[in-house]
């Protein structure tokens, strides 16, 4: 199922389809978040900030970013 990152529940795993062209893009590529990999939604804040997990790595992405990102549900 297609969806946008900003609805993605804790826990959930999913991967990374569309990442929006702008300078958010390669910031994100350089963590190793790009387009076809494998992401858990590590957790949500309260306001919609959404923590990523990869590898060891996590991210926190805010909701207007978070709402730009299309993501699939691999669970």
């Amino acid at each position: 199922m297609k969806t946008t990152l900003d609805k993605v529940e804790r826990g959930q795993k999913f991967i990374i389809d569309h990442l929006p062209d702008n300078e958010y893009k390669l910031q994100l590529i350089r963590f190793g978040i790009a387009e076809g990999e494998k992401v858990t939604c590590l957790d949500k804040i309260l306001g919609g900030t959404v923590i990523l997990k990869k590898n060891r790595l996590e991210i926190a992405l805010g909701n207007e970013l978070a709402k730009k990102i299309i993501v699939t549900m691999i669970n």
